[in-house]
């Protein structure tokens, strides 16, 4: 049975749709849409895919007997910025593949992206878990101990229950996300008062984790890897926006504490907390949080293990790098980057999952979240030059971890898999 070419076009927008809406890089976004259109006998559709819209033409190259003019089909969508929810990405591409195997109908495809379309969301006690682990591991990974980790738990849980019922619901982006690192800060700041942490700075840099904007920074660097240079920019400003409302709220906190106790309090500089710095407590501490974020962003169960596997790997192979190999941090973040792109083409291909997700759950460890309290807080207690420093040493792990990522994705796809119709 031929099918109708606009129906065709149809579902091919309704999978662009959901792919862009929950996280995916651009490339893939027009890669599915063309494998959907051609295999069901298409091969006239345009797809034009932005940061948030897509453009969708095609022609009838069949001219119908009555008018003997052809038909055309053309669709504007505009795609609002929600949260990400990355299991909605394995499923479309799952079903792209099965529909290149001739597995599915048009109409059993339309059935399937309607229901993908209706997945539940992870429950709100699981994501709310998930933020509380996250962040009391990554104030591990950066060198808190086990009293910082209670502090930057407690910090993190009240964060989701803020950005649960407040920030989302009625507060801009922009405000929202300088509210949110206000309160995960000043919660900090109580925390360490009343006696609950050693180190004010590990316990903030764990609190302030779960609202790095992972998914624009790592979806910009893709997008501008594969030429998508209207995109990346836009998704890598998106980053740069999360990242200054971070500043902003750290700065606040401080601000807010230093008037009610006479200045900002004095803080000297990252110290690792024997505790936690060995290899193995390092290990366990980026794997809760690579699976904390695997869950925040919506990956699919099957998914949490492979995903904190890459986490710990990148964020072993960094430590090696700094604490034996005397490498620099920007060159350590480079090496790291790298080796978690490279597993996470080998995982997807198996999995039928696409490597974007792993990356993005595998890259946070490396992430400058350090770079950018430090040069908030320098900034805030007038040490200019410090706080310049922190933020070029940030800015330079930013680039390492990009051309680590860059040139993990530029190695052909033969060396992952003996057939290019899989996963990548």
């Amino acid at each position: 049975m031929e099918n109708d070419f606009s129906d065709v076009l149809e579902v091919a927008s309704q999978a662009g749709h959901i792919l862009l809406e929950n996280g995916a890089e651009i490339s893939r976004v027009e890669d599915i849409m063309t494998r959907i259109s051609t295999h069901y006998g298409v091969s006239s559709g345009h797809f034009f895919i932005l940061s948030n819209g897509i453009f969708t033409s095609g022609r009838n190259e069949k001219v119908s007997k009555s008018g003997g003019q052809a038909s055309t089909y053309a669709n504007i969508a505009f795609i609002p910025i929600r949260s990400v929810r990355l299991a909605k990405v394995t499923a479309v591409n799952r079903l792209s593949y099965d529909i290149s195997a001739g597995k599915c109908s048009l109409e059993e495809a339309r059935a399937r992206l309607n229901a993908i379309e209706t997945m539940e969301q992870k429950p709100f006690w699981e994501q709310l878990l998930a933020t509380t682990f996250a962040a009391g591991a990554f104030s591990a990974v950066f060198g808190g101990g086990f009293a910082d980790c209670a502090a930057a738990c407690v910090a993190g849980f009240i964060l989701y229950l803020f950005i649960a019922f407040i920030s989302s619901r009625y507060l801009s982006k922009i405000v929202g996300g300088i509210c949110n690192a206000l309160l995960a800060t000043m919660v900090s700041i109580v925390c360490y008062r009343l006696g609950l942490g050693i180190c004010l700075s590990n316990i903030i840099v764990g609190a302030i984790m779960p609202l790095i904007p992972g998914v624009p920074f790592t979806n910009g660097v893709r997008d501008l890897a594969n030429s998508d240079y209207l995109a990346g920019i836009t998704r890598m400003t998106d980053a740069m926006l999360g990242f200054f409302c971070i500043a902003m709220g750290v700065s606040a906190a401080f601000m807010i504490d230093g008037a009610f106790f006479g200045g900002v309090i004095h803080l000297t500089g990252v110290e690792p907390n024997p505790q936690t710095e060995s290899f193995f407590w390092q290990a366990m501490a980026s794997l809760f949080g690579t699976v904390g974020f695997a869950i925040l962003y919506g990956v699919d169960k099957e998914q949490y293990v492979t995903a904190g596997i890459i986490g710990i790997a990148g964020w072993v192979v960094y430590l090696l790098g700094v604490r034996y190999m005397s490498l620099s941090a920007p060159v350590s973040a480079a090496l790291a980057a790298f080796v978690v792109s490279l597993l996470s083409r080998f995982a997807a291909v198996p999995s039928r999952c696409p490597a974007q997700i792993f990356i993005i759950c595998g890259i946070f460890t490396l992430v400058p979240g350090a770079g950018i309290f430090w040069f908030s807080y320098y900034l805030t207690a007038s040490e200019f030059a410090m706080s310049m420093a922190s933020g070029f040493m940030a800015l330079k792990v930013a680039i390492a971890i990009v051309l680590g990522i860059i040139l993990a994705m530029e190695l052909p796809q033969r060396l992952f898999s003996r057939h290019r119709k899989l996963a990548h």
